[in-house]
């Protein structure tokens, strides 16, 4: 269920060697770079990346290019950020055109998961938000960058998401999951998917 996250603007090449060495390990489903780290070697992890990160502002097509290269240097996964903006203003249609352009660009050659920044929508904008991820034909929607002052991953805003998209996209929680009380939280809420940096540390709290 675990992405293994390193999304700091600092890391170094040297430091997602380490990141796929502790994966490994640790046994995780996937690990999560920037794009700027692509290609990468990493047999027998799934590669994810992101795209319009972590802002969600950058133009759309500007989005759709970026998660097309990363697919074609062999990324299986694309977290993109929406334009959290047009969905606080209401303009639905802006956020799925956003979706749409990414999606389209890179086919279906990989899964695409969608950001929305939960912490910083009302409820409602999170269902509008949900519904036009799905119409767009995303493979997820996710809640939180982690980079957001609004905060991350939230009991409530996973368990509304997943009411929202009934089981046909997965759910990623991100943002802020630092133990395994808050990880078993979330999964009971509804989370397929959990986006981590602390693995290791998440796991140790959770039996063998």
């Amino acid at each position: 269920m675990i992405d293994h996250t390193l999304l700091a603007p600092g890391a170094t090449p040297d430091d997602v060697a380490a990141l796929i060495q502790e994966a490994r390990e640790l046994g995780v489903l996937a690990i999560c770079v920037s794009p700027s780290m692509l290609p990468l070697r990493a047999p027998g992890l799934v590669v994810a990346t992101v795209a319009g990160f972590p802002s969600g502002k950058h133009h759309s097509l500007v989005k759709g290019a970026e998660a097309r290269l990363a697919v074609d240097q062999g990324a299986a996964e694309v977290d993109m950020v929406i334009d959290v903006g047009a969905a606080l203003a209401g303009d639905y249609n802006a956020v799925l055109a956003d979706i749409l352009t990414v999606r389209e660009a890179m086919g279906d050659r990989a899964v695409l998961k969608v950001i929305i920044e939960a912490a910083a929508l009302p409820d409602a904008a999170i269902v509008e938000v949900c519904r036009a991820a799905e119409r767009a034909g995303a493979n997820f929607v996710k809640t939180s960058t982690g980079f957001h002052p609004a905060g991350g991953a939230s009991v409530h805003a996973v368990e509304l998401m997943a009411a929202t998209v009934g089981g046909r996209l997965g759910v990623k929680a991100s943002g802020g999951i630092r133990t395994a009380e808050a990880a078993a939280e979330l999964i009971a809420a509804g989370a397929t998917r959990l986006g981590l940096s602390k693995s290791s540390e998440v796991l140790a709290g959770f039996p063998a």
